[in-house]
């Protein structure tokens, strides 16, 4: 037995697992993380852009001022990022909470419309328990307002 070898038991490393259990580690996927911060000018759009573009795993950062809009693309985690742009501007940060005006059936619904919104978008109430039920169609509703449609070849036509 050579020294290397009697090293070798006393240290007891075994290599190989080590390197299969780093390698059998999980990757994160690629993300698109939306955020809503206010900014009023290019200093603030400047500060929300440099918090997290120096982050592990972010690959694209764009901002839009006028609808302060916030877009992460990369490997990173939702919360990480919604946390650290808090931290470093110092600004009340949240999640996108818009959607286009054509993705909810009542889009005037108590809770779904928002003045605050940009153009063509509203809430997402689809999510939101408390105002999922006021911003769905009922079946009773469906069926009364096809029975007046243009696209229903079996509608109505009193009109």
């Amino acid at each position: 037995m050579g020294f290397l070898d009697y090293v070798s038991e006393l240290c007891d490393c075994d290599w190989h697992l080590w390197y299969s259990s780093k390698k059998l580690k999980k990757h994160k996927q690629l993300q698109t993380v939306e955020i809503k911060v206010k900014m009023d000018c290019e200093g603030c759009e400047r500060s929300v852009k440099k918090s997290v573009k120096g982050m592990k795993g972010v690959t694209q950062v764009e901002v839009d001022r006028k609808m302060s809009k916030l877009t992460v693309i990369g490997y990173v985690n939702p919360k990480k990022v919604l946390e650290r742009v808090r931290y470093r501007t110092g600004k009340k940060a949240e999640f996108w909470p818009y959607v286009p005006y054509d993705v909810v059936p009542h889009p005037y619904a108590p809770g779904a419309y928002d003045r605050k919104a940009p153009p063509g978008y509203v809430r997402n109430v689809l999510d939101d328990p408390q105002y999922s039920s006021l911003a769905r169609a009922s079946s009773l509703e469906v069926k009364y307002t096809t029975a007046f449609s243009d696209e229903n070849p079996d509608a109505c036509v009193v009109m």
